[in-house]
Parts: C-alpha cells; structure tokens; sequence
C-alpha cells in the first residue's frame, strides 16, 4: 500500500504498515534503507500531501509519532544511528573531500530528523491527550534518562557525535540537527526551567526549610522594560548638532521617546488612551539603533507634536521593589564580626547566636537579616553531604537521577564536550571571521552545487545565517540547562562545568558575542516564512523575488536571537556569580561599555541579567563611571536583588581586594577532585574510609576462605608460617 493511504486505514492496519516498515529497516541495501527511512520521515511530518490545512498536519503528525513510538521505531533508528556513527568509511571519505556539501549527511539527517520529531512531538504535553499517549511519554522520558543504550544515556551518544565532529574525524556529520536534538533530549529528561522550580520547592519543603520568598518566573514576566541610557556616540552627535546650529533638543528626543514608550507598552491595558493611538505609532517594545543621517526622520515627531515628557499624572511608579532582600549567613558573621571586635574587643567565629554584650540596636539588626537570611538549597544539600562525608558509615547514598546518570556518563570526557560546544559557539557567532582552522559548521546546510543567480544566493545567505543562529541557540539552551540542573542536584557538578567553562575562556567568547550591533541581531530577519513547515506543504508555493527575500517576515524582531541572548546572559551569571575572580575578569575585558550597550534592547528579562553583570562590577569601575552612570544605577536599584549589607553602589565592600585568579581557582578545583574521587572512583583508598583499631573486633571478624582450603592448611601453615624466617629484630632498628 502507498504511505499515501494511511489515512483511511484503520488503527490495526497502520500498524501492519508501520510493521512493514520496521522489518524494510533491516535490509543490507543502503538505498532501500533510506527509501524506507524517508517514508517513515513522511508520516511522522503527518503525510502532509493529503492535509488541506496546517491544522491538520500537526494532528496526524502527532497522531502518527506516538504511533510509531509504541511500535519500536525509535530503537530501530537509533541501531541505524549507532551504524552510521560509526561508519569509518563515509568518515574517511569525508575527511579527504575538498567541500562537504548535504549530499554527504543525507542519512544522517533524515534518521535525526525522525528522532527530533519523535522527542519533541512527545515532550509537548497537550490538554487532549490520550491516557495512553500520557503513559507513553513517561516511558520514553524515562527510557532516554536511563542507562539503556550501551550503558549510557542518549544524550552521551550526541555529545560523543559532537566531539567526534570537533576533532575533525567527522566532518560531514549535520551539527545543527545534533545540537537541536542534544538540546530536547536533556530539556525532556531533566525538565525546563518551571520543572526545576517545582523541584526547587519540593527540596526545600523535605529539608523543612521556609518556602522560596518568590516565583522567580512570575517577576520576571510581570517586569516591564527600561529605558536605556543615552551613550556617548549619541551626546557627542548632540555636540555636533548644536555646533552646526541645529535644534538642541532633537537628539535628546531618543531618551524621552522611549519614556514615552513606557507609558504606551502595547502589552499594557490600564490605560485607556493606548487604545485610541495610531497603531504606526508603537513600536514592537525594541527600539532600532537608525544611521545618524536618518535620525531626525524617525525621531522628529510628527505634527502636532507631542510633549517630549508625558504629563505627570501619566507616570506609574513601581508599588515595591520586585524582589524580596537577601542575605547571606556569611555576610550575618562578618556583621557581628565587625561589632565584636568594636564593642567587645574578641570575636566568636562563625557563631550568629550568642548577642551577649551586644548594644540594643546590633540586636535589632541581627532580627531583621536573619529574617531575610537565604539557605540555598544546593548549599545544604552539600551540608548534608559532608555530613555523610565525615561520618564512618561508609559509602554515601547517590538517588540515581537522571541528572545524576548524566553526570556520572559525562564525568570522563567532561572537559572535551565543553570545549567542543564552545568550539561550536565560537564558530556559529556573529562576530567570528572565518579561519582556515576553524571547524565548518555549514556542512549540512551549503549544497553540492554553489548558486548562480542573485535570487540563489541570497537564499542561501539567508539559510546559512539562520543555520548559525539556531546551532547559538540550541547551544545556550544547552549549557544553561545543564548549569541549572547540575547545581540543583549537587553544588559540585556545577562547579565543575563551570570551571570547565572558565577555563575553556567561556566568559571572553560571551562577551565577544555580544560586541556587535546587538540590536541588528535582536532585529535580524533571517527566515523564509514561506519556506516554514508546515506551511510550504499545504500552500502552493509563491514565486520567489529578491525583493520579497529582502523584505523578510513582518516581525519586528527575531525571538530566536533575543532567546539566545537571555540565555548567554544567565550563562555568564551564574560563572561569575560570588566568585570574586572571575568577576574582575569581567572588569580586566571591559565588559562594562559592551553591557550597557545590550541595555538598547527593551527587553526587560534580557535588561535584568546585564543590570545584574553590571552591578557585581560596579564598586571596581571608579566613583566617575558610577557617577556619568546614575541612570544605570538607579535601574539596577529598581530591578535587581538587593542583597542587605552589600555595599555595590560605593565601592567599600570587603571583596574590593587584591585578586589571586589561580589561587581561588585551584582551591575550588580541589574540592571538586575530593567530592568526585569520594562520590565517583569504584578503587578509593579513601581518606574517609573507616578503620578498625580494636584487636578483638579484627580477629573476630570472618574471612571467606576457599572452599578446599582446609585440606591443605597444614602445608599452608608451614610454608608461609614456620618455613619463613622472622628477623624480630627488625621492628626495632629505626628505619
């Protein structure tokens, strides 16, 4: 029958068919393979040549992909996955060609491409689901968390592709189809980021601790959108207006255009003239950088023109502060530290307690930062864990996770995957220059034949640019996930990817990314939209025009880059965060002008994590950065965390000292070897392992011996005992 038919089948014949299908994967002919392989790529696209709406496409993609999951087509895919991975003459024939083009990864990227519709299709969870299709997922989420394929999770099998790919031994391999699924495989196994907060809460409601303050998710997207400051380039073109006698004002007009933005966000409805505006007149809530030649043109506003500054009954000032205050327990000890030794003259260490001697007011204070005292969860849990460390009852407990199952899979060849993905970062970002050394990601995307007309040409610019930016995304995604995860489930883990990522100089290549045109990137239209699945399929086709290709889609901006952006950001965070080195390196790079340069985006999730890198680095910028900066800082009092006894704004904080990179770093290191030589290596001889002095208890104990050993304990006896001579001496000479 012709796949063609499958929707008039009924349920027990599109299984015989799938059937059909399963047995054709296992003949030796590689084109019958991948005829049959793009057949079953078909139904899981939906058979999209008998849909008449896009509507329904999804529905019988959906409907086919579970479908083709129960009947065991995912481990079939994955043998042929393992086979091609580890077919070393299409390696080496790749290794040797000049150019590698799409016809050298067909295979490879049909198998990937059923495999990315399979886990993605399966990890979405709709409100029409069948109990049965709920119960598959489950299944499938724990069957590729689980060490079922040889040994290791999948997610090992794509790293592994990965690296093989970095190290040049296999060049045609489609990176951004691996990285895509990479990606989806660890967003499905270990949860996104509303699954980590879940997990957040349930560890702290076991370990009895107070619940989290706030759902970090929530007031982020309860957050509006700042205006940036006025940068130099902008006053200095003031300067040059005012000498060529233009009107003074004009330029001044950006700051206080997008003031006047904020009070008309088209995402906000308490107001009731947003409504009754000229839709030409709001913008999509991101502000393009113009060419100083057309400035006046957009930023003159038409007549009549409005007041620059809405009137004052117009403004809305934030009701509170978006964040609870927080402090840490170390930050309580170097309080009372410091009024010990002021008013009592000795110190108590690390006790928070004990107020003896203390005036009325050290008191009061000790009350209130204890109230807004944090107890990270991952801290505690490595408490515990030391617990277990220095206790003698043996070997620690390890809940076998998936988290945990990958971790325990990457630990080996930790170090090559990051370096690789970076490897892959550096060459899909924006900024990068092509190098001869560098590794060809355009594999899979350039063709066997380079175009010959303008319209080719500037298509295939345009895929190639979209390529680049979807390996940027699935990248960030990646790292940022695995970060969050690792951290939740133990301190360590992701102090020891972090540090990988330190050392790989992650924190450079992040801020190299961003020195560029951010807003030509946040803008960036790089996207056919008639070419999108599944609309090409269900539409006929229009004529392509260079005209068209040029004038892209009609979004303002590119979500995939502003996605892509958050996710470096949050990256760069959580590396730098309470590590006092790493944090001046962002002050030796200058990291400052390319942050605030990333402000132009009025975006307020990606404008609270650069306020955030700029304020662990503002108390090491100088008193005049701070002071030509106020609008800055006043956003980031507005928005960001404020962390009691933190003296960011003023430069008096204790850390402001001297830095020893290789110290801090070495320090860190060291733990992590002892937790994961602890944790991890099956040959410890490990230093808290226990030891048993007591004489009776060690005679006492029982051997196991061989089964015929006491035939022959008598000839044991005299040759090992009595035939032996014992120099008694010896144990009291001095060695």
């Amino acid at each position: 029958k012709n796949a063609k038919q499958i929707h008039t089948l009924t349920l027990e014949e599109q299984r015989t068919y799938v059937m059909r299908l399963l047995d054709a994967l296992e003949v030796t002919d590689r084109d019958k393979r991948l005829k049959v392989a793009r057949a079953i790529l078909y139904l899981a696209q939906g058979v999209f040549d008998e849909c008449d709406t896009e509507v329904d496409v999804l529905h019988w993609s959906r409907h086919n992909v579970f479908l083709l999951y129960n009947m065991g087509i995912f481990t079939a895919l994955l043998e042929l996955l393992s086979m091609e991975i580890d077919n070393n003459q299409a390696c080496s024939s790749a290794v040797r060609k000049p150019a590698i083009s799409l016809a050298d990864s067909t295979e490879l990227r049909v198998l990937l491409s059923i495999m990315y519709l399979l886990v993605e299709t399966i990890r979405v969870q709709m409100e029409d689901d069948r109990p049965e299709w709920r119960a598959a997922r489950e299944a499938f989420k724990n069957e590729l968390g689980s060490p079922l394929y040889n040994g290791e999770p999948f997610a090992l099998l794509l790293f592994t592709m990965v690296t093989k790919f970095c190290s040049m031994n296999a060049p045609h391999f489609p990176m951004k189809k691996v990285l895509l699924l990479l990606w989806k495989t660890i967003l499905f196994t270990l949860g996104g980021f509303e699954e980590l907060q879940e997990m957040k809460v349930r560890g702290r409601k076991r370990l009895n601790l107070p619940p989290l303050p706030e759902d970090s998710i929530k007031v982020v997207r309860a957050m509006r959108a700042a205006s940036p400051p006025a940068s130099a380039m902008e006053l200095i073109e003031q300067q040059q207006q005012q000498k060529r006698g233009r009107r003074s004002r004009r330029p001044l007009v950006k700051q206080d255009s997008l003031d006047t933005y904020n009070e008309r966000d088209p995402f906000k409805n308490d107001d009731a003239r947003d409504e009754e505006e000229d839709p030409e007149d709001t913008d999509s809530g991101i502000e393009g950088e113009v060419d100083p030649l057309d400035r006046d043109v957009i930023i003159q506003p038409p007549p009549p023109p409005p007041p620059l500054r809405p009137p004052t009954e117009r403004v809305n000032f934030p009701k509170g502060l978006p964040w609870a205050p927080k402090v840490r327990e170390k930050d309580i000890e170097h309080f009372l530290e410091t009024s010990r030794n002021k008013f009592i003259g000795f110190t108590l260490g690390n006790d928070t307690d004990t107020l003896v001697g203390l005036p009325r007011p050290i008191h009061e204070s000790v009350k209130t930062l204890k109230q807004v005292s944090s107890s990270p969860l991952p801290l505690l849990i490595m408490a515990g864990v030391f617990l277990n460390q220095y206790s003698l009852s043996g070997e620690e407990e390890v809940e076998e996770t998936p988290t945990e199952m990958l971790y325990l899979g990457m630990l080996p060849n930790l170090s090559q995957y990051v370096i690789a993905l970076l490897k892959l970062l550096l060459a899909a970002a924006p900024t990068s220059k092509a190098k001869t050394d560098s590794i060809n990601i355009l594999a899979d995307v350039l063709p066997e034949e380079m175009p010959i007309t303008v319209l080719q040409s500037m298509k295939l610019g345009i895929d190639v640019n979209r390529h680049k930016e979807i390996i940027v995304k699935a990248i960030s995604a990646l790292l940022l996930l695995l970060l969050k995860h690792f951290k939740l489930n133990h301190i360590y883990q992701f102090e020891i990817v972090s540090q990988h990522l330190v050392f790989a100089n992650c924190i450079p290549l992040i801020l190299k990314f961003f020195n560029q045109n951010i807003m030509s990137y946040i803008s960036a239209k790089n996207s056919i939209f008639v070419l999108d699945f599944p609309h090409c399929v269900v539409h006929e086709m229009p004529e392509l025009t260079a005209d068209s290709l040029e004038a892209g889609d009609s979004n303002q901006f590119c979500w995939r880059n502003l996605f892509s952006c958050i996710n470096l950001l949050r990256i760069l965070n959580k590396l730098t965060k309470w590590k006092h080195s790493r944090t001046m390196m962002l002050v030796v790079f200058k990291s400052a002008p390319i942050l605030k340069r990333a402000l132009k985006v009025k975006q307020a999730m990606m404008q609270l994590y650069v306020l955030k890198l700029l304020k662990i680095q503002t108390k090491y910028l100088g008193r005049q950065w701070r002071k030509s900066n106020m609008k800055t800082m006043s956003a980031i009092y507005q928005k960001v965390r404020h962390r009691l006894n933190d003296d960011w704004a003023y430069g008096n904080d204790i850390d402001a000292r001297p830095w020893d990179f290789q110290a801090e770093e070495c320090a860190l290191r060291e733990s992590i070897e002892k937790f994961n030589s602890r944790r991890y290596d099956k040959n410890k001889n490990g230093d808290f392992a226990p030891v048993d002095n007591c004489l009776q208890s060690v005679l006492g104990q029982r051997v196991e011996l061989p089964e015929d050993f006491h035939y022959s304990y008598e000839m044991w006896l005299e040759r090992e005992v009595f035939s032996q001579p014992i120099q008694w001496e010896g144990l009291l000479q001095n060695p």
